[in-house]
């Protein structure tokens, strides 16, 4: 999420810790821009509170992980998701805002997460995988919605950013809107795409998860191939682009436009280079 509309504004203070007062005041803004999603993504962070609980209270693991980690990872991811949605929702003119096509984009939103991250939490709660679980035919029918409902959720990416392509603020710095726009479209294109491949093969690309031999908090092998990272990299193609985008309005504003468009073919590159390579079984990292 962003301090400012300004890209300028954006680059300047992103290193710099915010205080309670600024906090107060993003979230205000987050909320004027849109309201729903807003409020949404703030009911999941509140959330990670009660599954935080159950991680340290329940000691049920699965695979090697405890059962609330992944409940934990998909409030977190999706809460963030829904905010830089609801931020760039205000790049739209008020009456875009608002239209039907926008106000369907926020319900599709909210519905299938909501849906999502019910059944991973009912599922840790059972102790059972959400994920690749075919072992009854309920299972499998879950899992084939969720596979839709991911599908659709992150969808409504690119179709904000057709809205502020066409009809964007048009004081915001080119380099930063066309950077907001690619970031939206790379989100479905290659975390979509990722997603997809994943969710056909069942365990493909998804190196072991004990403790010994994964990346804390993500989760990701350090022994083998593991396709999460390069779905990582597409999903949060959404936050990195436009920041990446405002830097470069700041620090090079001549050549900022063809400065956003190299970074986010290189950043498509780099992203499809660590799916391949989770594909032919190499860790993304040695340690």
């Amino acid at each position: 999420m962003f301090p400012s509309t300004s890209p300028s504004v954006l680059a300047g203070t992103a290193p710099r810790a915010l205080l309670p007062a600024q906090w107060a005041r993003l979230t205000a803004e987050i909320l004027r821009r849109q309201r729903v999603l807003g409020w949404f993504g703030l009911a999941l962070l509140a959330l990670l509170l009660p599954a935080a609980v159950a991680w340290l209270l329940d000691g049920r693991t699965l695979d090697g992980v405890a059962v609330w980690t992944k409940p934990m990872k998909f409030l977190a991811s999706v809460a963030l998701f829904s905010l830089t949605m609801a931020w760039f929702f205000g790049y739209l003119p008020e009456e875009r805002r608002h239209s039907r096509t926008m106000r369907l984009l926020v319900g599709v939103l909210v519905a299938t997460a909501s849906f999502e991250i019910a059944y991973i939490a009912l599922q840790a709660a059972r102790g059972e995988a959400s994920h690749f679980n075919r072992s009854t035919p309920y299972h499998t029918v879950m899992y084939a919605l969720m596979g839709m409902a991911a599908l659709l959720l992150t969808a409504t990416a690119p179709l904000l950013g057709r809205e502020i392509a066409r009809h964007g603020d048009r004081s915001l710095a080119p380099a930063f809107r066309l950077a907001v726009v690619l970031g939206l479209v790379l989100t479905f294109a290659l975390g979509a795409t990722e997603g997809l491949f994943m969710s056909a093969q069942p365990g493909h690309g998804i190196g072991p998860s004990s403790a010994g031999a994964a990346l804390p908090v993500v989760g990701w092998s350090t022994v083998s191939g593991d396709l999460r990272a390069a779905h990582f990299l597409g999903i949060h193609a959404q936050q990195i682009v436009p920041v990446a985008g405002a830097a470069f309005a700041r620090l090079v504003p001549r050549h900022a436009v063809p400065a956003v468009w190299a970074f986010a073919a290189t950043y498509a590159v780099l992203t499809v280079l660590v799916f391949v390579q989770a594909l032919m079984g190499l860790p993304l990292f040695a340690i």
